[in-house]
């Protein structure tokens, strides 16, 4: 049997890259060059709890995933070709939505500064999405976001189950309803192809600075409102937080 036109776009997508994400995710597809070493040393005290590195690092990361993941949704949303392909592109924006509010307003209660640009790997995952048009950017989009989330999956759970702040909790309760979200729709679309969900990667293409959409919209900015779908299982998105909230 031989393989499909489209299946062999995929494969040759992905065979092109020679990095694994394995390697990238949790650091750099999250928006940090290196984890730090002692995740378990305690940072700061809080009202809330201990503030360990590990639980700085989930916060940043969170709030980072967005500045890729809530554009690329809206790029989803407009390009998608299929019914499918639109509704996986409006749960990352909802549910992106939903995570970087509450980042921005949990981080001060921390003592968390929170980053407002996206790392160039994410701007080099943007690119190659924005650069395939038609099916193959339908199915480029859903097998770098799959691949992803199936990635940071495992180190949500960590988080949660090891954290003593209540807020990190909070927080890692949204991330992992919202992550699981994600990969269902994702995977409804039918377009992942699960042989490669390890896929490889050398530096993709950045993105032009003047294309590059920028972060979620911050308190007093036009904020993208979404209309209640009854196949919507994911936490609406939370309103704009207060500017005390906000991160400069």
């Amino acid at each position: 049997m031989r393989p499909s036109r489209s299946r062999i776009g995929v494969v040759v997508l992905f065979g092109a890259m020679t990095l694994t994400l394995t390697a990238l995710v949790f650091p750099a597809v999250l928006g940090l060059d290196k984890a730090d070493g002692n995740q378990s040393r305690v940072v700061a005290s809080t009202k809330f709890g201990p503030l360990t590195e590990a639980d700085r690092d989930f916060v940043v990361k969170v709030r980072a995933a967005g500045l890729w993941e809530y554009p690329l949704g809206e790029i989803v949303m407009k390009r998608g070709t299929t019914k499918a392909m639109k509704t996986a592109g409006e749960h990352l924006v909802v549910g992106h939505a939903g995570l970087d509010a509450m980042c921005r307003e949990i981080s001060p209660e921390l003592g968390i500064t929170l980053p407002n640009r996206a790392s160039p790997q994410q701007e080099g995952f943007m690119a190659t999405v924005d650069a395939k048009s038609g099916t193959e950017f339908d199915s480029a989009a859903v097998n770098i976001m799959r691949v992803t989330h199936g990635q940071i999956f495992p180190a949500i759970a960590k988080i949660r189950a090891s954290t003593k702040n209540t807020l990190v909790r909070q927080l890692a309760d949204l991330a992992n309803d919202t992550v699981l979200d994600h990969i269902t729709v994702l995977e409804r679309t039918g377009l992942v192809e699960y042989d490669d969900v390890t896929f490889k990667q050398t530096g993709p293409p950045k993105l032009p600075r003047d294309r590059v959409t920028p972060p979620p919209p911050q308190p007093g900015e036009r904020v993208l409102v979404l209309k209640p779908r009854p196949d919507l299982n994911v936490n609406t998105a939370a309103p704009a937080p207060s500017p005390s909230a906000a991160t400069p």
